[in-house]
């Protein structure tokens, strides 16, 4: 027979919706989260949004002119300024992602620096995005 004395099994607690929402995320956490649903959105707005437009675009002279009237509308702006965002967001922690396969930034204050950055670059380029969508200039 064994001499150790037996361990004490680990209890494992049911977790509610307010304990889950209370945990805050580090800012790679929350770059990571987002990467992912950018690219599931864009995912499925690719079939359903971008190739129609893009379709509907290149047919003929009145399709366009009949989509940019379309796209004029406030709310189509708004839909197309969070898919600006999506691939913006996406492709910006894509890089930051691929500088970390490379074993570049893989500390803990890089890492937090990096998704920072991540989110600064990909808001700027949505504000000048959305500008221009917008009218502004």
């Amino acid at each position: 027979m064994s001499d150790s004395a037996s361990k004490p099994r680990p209890q494992f607690r049911n977790i509610s919706v307010p304990q889950i929402l209370s945990y805050r995320l580090p800012l790679a956490g929350k770059s990571s989260i987002l990467h992912r649903v950018s690219g599931a959105l864009l995912f499925l707005c690719l079939p359903l949004v971008i190739v129609p437009l893009f379709a509907l675009s290149v047919t003929s002279p009145e399709t366009y002119a009949s989509i940019a009237g379309w796209v004029s509308n406030p709310l189509c702006k708004l839909v197309l300024l969070v898919l600006v965002w999506g691939y913006l967001h996406h492709f910006c922690a894509g890089i930051r992602y691929l500088i970390l396969d490379l074993h570049i930034g893989m500390d803990k204050v890089s890492a937090q620096k990096s998704a920072g950055l991540v989110f600064g670059v990909s808001l700027a380029l949505t504000l000048v995005f959305g500008l221009k969508l917008f009218g502004v200039w």
